[in-house]
């Protein structure tokens, strides 16, 4: 199926549990960026900084998707920052409903 309706070779598609591995780590430096600051600091901060660092991740990580899509680098950055913005923005208004607090 994946030879008739996709072009692919199974045999050329690599490992499963590489991919596995792969996807791990990219997930897991990712999810280091916003961390980072509160290793170094903490209080306001500690937030600035992780809310600098992780807008610049995802600003860089859109316009290097750009390559990819062929699509243009501003808008794919702005979009990827909207997205993660918004995810951000979602997590601290459930947060907040919940009655978390910081501190």
């Amino acid at each position: 199926m994946a030879r008739e309706e996709l072009g692919l070779n199974p045999d050329e598609l690599g490992s499963p549990w590489g991919a596995a591995a792969s996807s791990f780590g990219a997930f897991a430096a990712g999810a280091m960026i916003p961390l980072l600051p509160y290793l170094f600091t903490s209080g306001n901060n500690a937030l600035i900084a992780c809310i600098g660092l992780t807008a610049t991740a995802l600003f860089a990580v859109g316009a290097a998707l750009s390559l990819f899509t062929g699509r243009n680098a501003w808008l794919g950055a702005l979009r990827m920052l909207a997205i993660g913005s918004a995810a951000g923005a979602g997590t601290f208004i459930i947060g907040k409903a919940l009655g978390v607090t910081l501190g």
